[in-house]
């Protein structure tokens, strides 16, 4: 698995560098020491993970997460500071270690994207992994089980390592990430909006301008307002156009 490193402090990126040499099916192919250089590296080399500090000089690891909608590989933030531990599981990160990192610790995490890759691997696979608007999903929620027909699903929402799923009055969790719900959903009725949403297309009730070149949807049903982020936009115009 190809890995990169953002991280301003060059001894620490030189640290962490000497701690993966322990998992040689982990390859550091770059560095970057801004976020800046980090957007230039992901969409040239796509890797597999993203080791990325929160406190550096110009844009935060959090407002470059926020601001980005590009290609984005599993993240696994590194840093000093255990306050924002809560914020980086909302932002869907892998995971979030302190430094001064330890080996086992690194450990854990290398074994949670090693999970992760096989879980993706697993469900491109399958030969029935793609679901249709008519088909029907079984989802718990604590004591509460539905049985529910996708095309009554009018959007899902990436809540760290859940997805909330919304239909009818219903607002359940289910333990999975929005990137392996994508490629579960037909992509006909199923649209990727942003990094935290996919949308039913048969439930958009009402498309605006928005900023930065984006558009802003509104969904049928209970009025969710969802942004569709820049690149996305130009996706969903090609999808939509005749």
């Amino acid at each position: 698995m190809k890995a990169i490193i953002v991280d301003d402090e060059r001894l620490a990126r030189n640290e962490l560098k000497r701690l993966l040499e322990n998992f040689p099916h982990i390859e550091v192919i770059a560095e970057a020491s801004n976020t800046d250089e980090a957007s230039s590296l992901l969409e040239t080399l796509q890797p597999d993970v993203l080791f990325l500090d929160i406190q550096m000089p110009g844009k935060t690891g959090f407002e470059w997460l926020e601001s980005w909608d590009g290609f984005l590989p599993e993240v696994i933030f590194t840093t000093a500071f255990d306050e924002y531990a809560l914020k980086a599981f909302e932002v869907n990160a892998l995971d979030y270690v302190l430094k001064p990192i330890e080996l086992a610790r690194l450990s854990e995490s290398i074994q949670k994207l090693e999970k992760r890759q096989i879980q993706q691997v697993r469900t491109s696979t399958s030969p029935n992994h793609v679901l249709g608007a008519q088909d029907q999903i079984f989802v718990k929620d604590g004591e509460r089980c539905w049985f529910v027909r996708l095309d009554r699903v009018r959007l899902c929402e990436s809540m760290g390592n859940y997805v909330r799923l919304f239909f009818d009055d219903q607002k359940p969790l289910v333990l999975k990430s929005l990137n392996a719900l994508e490629e579960r959903l037909d992509p006909k009725v199923f649209f990727r909006a942003n990094r935290k949403h996919i949308i039913n297309l048969n439930y958009i009730d009402k498309i605006e301008p928005w900023f930065s070149g984006g558009l802003q949807v509104t969904l049928s049903g209970k009025g969710e307002k969802i942004e569709i982020s820049r690149r996305q936009s130009i996706r969903f115009k090609e999808l939509l156009s005749l």
